[in-house]
């Protein structure tokens, strides 16, 4: 009887040190499949980023991180993007779209207004006048095809478009919408 018993327990612990390899097992995947998930999530849906410098203000500020996705993201008028300018000024940008592909566009720099498609902007969100750069780019009435026109809210400041040294915008440097600002906790919000 006590053979049977020995032999009992031994194929228990077995069994019982098969289950326990097997769960480990079982979530090792898991963990691995989730951290694969994230990492394409992050690269290739959402990222985050930090505004540098007061161009954007009021919207953004210095320093406040924002998050953005890009997944299947087309630019549209009054979004707010995250630019890769490496060729133009060797560093990332986030500013506001004025003008994409085929729209027309006109900055009257007496008045300050920014007219697309022939209507003036109604441009709660800026912040400063809109002046003209000392390196003045000359701004083609209709945007060609697979460029966006980009200013920042504070237009004093900002340097954008306007100027030669950035020009328009390739649509394959965006990197993607800004959509929530992160941090610091208390300006978390929405941008629309």
């Amino acid at each position: 009887m006590s053979c049977n018993s020995d032999k009992n327990k031994r194929i228990h612990y077995n069994m019982n040190k098969s289950k326990l390899v097997n769960y480990l097992f079982d979530f090792t995947k898991t963990i691995i499949f989730v951290f694969a998930v994230v990492s394409v999530v992050f690269t290739f849906i959402i990222r985050d980023a930090n505004v540098v410098g007061n161009s954007m203000c009021e919207t953004l500020h210095n320093s406040d991180k924002v998050l953005i996705t890009n997944f299947m993201y087309k630019p549209k008028s009054g979004d707010i993007v995250a630019i890769n300018a490496e060729d133009q000024i060797e560093k990332r940008i986030i500013k506001r779209v004025i003008a994409t592909e085929n729209q027309t566009l006109n900055v009257d720099y007496e008045t300050g207004n920014v007219y697309v498609d022939g209507i003036k902007l109604d441009e709660k969100y800026v912040s400063s006048s809109t002046k003209q750069p000392k390196n003045s780019f000359a701004i083609p009435y209709v945007i060609p095809k697979g460029y966006i026109f980009v200013m920042g809210d504070n237009r004093n400041i900002s340097f954008d478009s306007r100027d030669a040294e950035i020009g328009l915008i390739s649509i394959d440097e965006v990197i993607g919408k800004a959509q929530f600002i992160l941090f610091p906790f208390d300006r978390i919000t929405y941008l629309y």
